[in-house]
């Protein structure tokens, strides 16, 4: 095994992290195979996140990672020759050399960093679903909604969009499902509606009613800033500096912790969105990029099944696009067996045992690593001390190492979060600046149901359609392509009519007065189950 030079310890092949009886370093070649950090709150997980970071960087390879408290923003500032350094340096006969590195800021709310944006139409159905907290029938909806939108050329870029959408699709869905109970209807019109009811189900108005109520607290929760443009590129975060280093993307997710679901919806969807975009690599001799999933646990606790499954997929096909997956979390309990499964590196800090639960822990841990006679695992778990760990990673022929217990090895960067005024003059620097920084409002869906709107008013009040709700017949009609003509009076007209008939004049006043609100609901099949992209989420793009 080489040994480590005098100034990084780094060889052109091997990243070192740490030394105890045995050196140990993490294979480039086989960092796209994944890898898990455990350990209790303090214990030192940031730090050698900060070390493995650190590592690829130098070696070539952009790293992205979330954080979560902001300690790790310190790696794009001068380290410090603190003497606790100094000293854990020598005894790994280390000549600590402190360094920076190239690092873009990013965040979801566009305060600590450039904004992150992602369409409505590239979330997806499935993911969207998993932020609303949606059940089956819901889904369904949503599955209807952007099927619409795909077959009717409706961009869904931002909420307002999807809000335009579900409130339009619910009117002429509901006379479908009741197209044979209207004896004043023909035959040709029946048969119309009869098509719109296969093709998307029997929507009420109780589920698009809690569909719309969800939205309502994803907004509150900040969501719309997420969603818009300019959209995210996800290959900016696949640079390397003038230097050959990687870049380090940092995502400010302090404020975004605050909404779990977001924060693990977010990152799921960027792995879904890195693996359908990425080529196949093949074996590489180092990763194109290394994704760090910080509080890991958030991605899995509630997940159903389908979901579930599409996570362990992603994680088990994505290293062939030489992406290589890090899961940062206290607990190895809390990653599903099947994704621990593909995971091949081990960095294990120190659990402690005190309720039945933390010794299940701990016996997991244990029996995740390749045994050392030299070690009893279990007990050594619960003996480590700060900055020490329990590590294992794959070797020649892909089998991993057996466990050693080292000394992590001391950061070259800062330890520790960088100050409000170094991230601004690290950010005026940064090679993204005024690429994101400025939302942009395109034509997308409520532009385009809104002109509808306007184009059919006058025909609906001149044939007596029903006032406004003539004018949402209209729009639901040529959204669902029913405006066969019934005489002088279009489908969608004839449905304003009938919706307007069954209803008394104090409902049409309120809906007349409150058009926002929405008018209908849910599939009650899993129709758009079958149209999920890709591996997890959206529609295909145009």
């Amino acid at each position: 095994m080489p040994t480590p030079d005098n100034k990084t310890a780094d060889t052109d092949e091997k990243i070192f992290i740490g030394k105890g009886d045995e050196t140990a370093w993490l294979t480039l070649a086989l960092a796209n195979r994944h890898g898990l950090v455990t350990g209790a709150t303090g214990t030192g997980k940031t730090v050698s996140l900060q070390v493995m970071a650190e590592g690829f960087a130098r070696a070539g390879v952009p790293v992205f990672a979330a954080d979560i408290k902001g300690d790790l923003s310190g790696i794009a500032e001068v380290g410090e020759a603190k003497d606790f350094i100094l000293k854990r340096a020598k005894e790994m006969g280390l000549d600590f050399q402190p360094d920076q590195f190239s690092t873009v800021f990013w965040d979801v709310f566009g305060e600590q960093g450039h904004p992150v944006r992602a369409t409505v139409t590239e979330m997806g159905p499935l993911l969207l679903s998993r932020m609303l907290d949606l059940n089956d029938v819901q889904e369904g909806v949503l599955n209807v909604a952007f099927r619409v939108a795909d077959e009717n050329g409706l961009t869904l870029i931002d909420m307002k969009d999807l809000r335009a959408l579900l409130d339009a699709i619910a009117p002429v869905a509901k006379k479908a499902a009741a197209a044979d109970d209207d004896p004043d209807d023909n035959e040709e019109l029946k048969a119309a509606l009869r098509k719109a009811a296969q093709s998307y189900g029997n929507v009420t108005k109780a589920t698009v009613g809690t569909i719309q109520r969800q939205l309502l607290v994803l907004e509150n929760q900040g969501a719309t800033k997420f969603f818009g443009e300019p959209a995210l590129t996800l290959k900016d975060f696949m640079k390397t500096d003038s230097d050959g280093r990687g870049m380090v993307n940092i995502l400010v997710a302090d404020k975004l912790m605050q909404s779990p679901r977001l924060y693990a919806t977010f990152l799921l969807w960027m792995l879904s969105e890195l693996f359908e975009e990425l080529p196949e690599a093949g074996d590489l001799a180092k990763p194109k990029l290394v994704f760090f999933f910080d509080e890991a646990h958030l991605l899995f606790d509630d997940a159903p099944d389908a979901l579930m499954d599409k996570i362990e997929q992603v994680v088990r096909l994505i290293r062939s696009k030489g992406v290589g997956v890090y899961f940062v979390t206290q607990n190895p309990i809390d990653v599903p067996d099947k994704v621990l499964a593909q995971l091949g590196g081990r960095v294990q800090h120190a659990l402690r045992a005190f309720t039945p639960r933390d010794q299940k822990a701990v016996k997991a841990a244990a029996q995740t690593f390749r045994p050392n006679p030299k070690l009893d695992t279990a007990r050594v778990i619960m003996e480590l001390g700060k900055g020490e760990a329990l590590v294992s990673f794959l070797e020649g022929g892909g089998t991993p190492t057996m466990v050693e217990r080292v000394m992590i090895r001391p950061p070259t960067a800062r330890i520790g979060p960088v100050t409000p005024e170094e991230r601004k003059a690290i950010m005026n620097q940064s090679p993204f600046k005024g690429k994101y920084d400025t939302a942009v409002d395109a034509e997308s869906a409520y532009e385009m149901l809104q002109k509808r709107v306007a184009d059919t008013a006058a025909p609906a009040d001149d044939q007596g359609g029903g006032g406004v709700l003539g004018q949402i017949g209209s729009i639901v009609g040529t959204i669902f392509g029913t405006n066969t003509k019934r005489g002088r009076l279009t489908t969608g007209q004839v449905i304003a009519r009938d919706v307007t008939r069954s209803v008394t004049n104090k409902v049409v006043g309120g809906i007349v007065a409150d058009l926002g609100k929405s008018v209908g609901g849910s599939l009650g099949g899993s129709v758009g189950r079958a149209l999920v992209r890709g591996a997890l989420g959206g529609l295909l793009r145009r």
